[in-house]
């Protein structure tokens, strides 16, 4: 079974750069066809596709996001991470890491999600 489970600063002042870091248990990131997002969902909003990480190491991100979205893995840890950089409220949300395969945008595991608030 695998699970991913979200971590970071649940508070982060504006203009900054929001950090966090997606651990996965029951499976290795780099399995083949296997794509790493983060999705987030802004209060009384749908959910956003931010970007992802590839089994290979390739990423893609939102264009909407693009010059904003930084995302990294450890494979040593089995962890992903994803920057955000010059925050502001409109950034506040919940935000989940979530896997898919062949980028089918169908996701199949999903973390709990965490709460990240952008304020002064």
């Amino acid at each position: 079974q695998v699970q991913l489970q979200e971590s970071g600063p649940g508070l982060v002042k504006p203009s900054q750069t929001l950090s966090l870091t997606c651990t996965v248990s029951g499976g290795s990131i780099t399995t083949n066809y296997y794509y790493w997002s983060w999705i987030r969902q802004p209060p009384g909003k749908g959910l956003e596709w931010m970007g992802a990480i590839a089994y290979s190491g390739s990423t893609y991100y939102s264009p909407s996001l693009k010059s904003r979205t930084s995302i990294s893995r450890d494979t040593s840890k089995n962890q992903f991470t994803l920057q955000l950089s010059s925050v502001t409220p409109e950034d506040t949300a919940v935000y989940y890491c979530v896997r898919d395969q062949y980028r089918s945008y169908e996701y199949d595991y999903w973390g709990q999600g965490t709460q990240v608030t952008v304020s002064s």
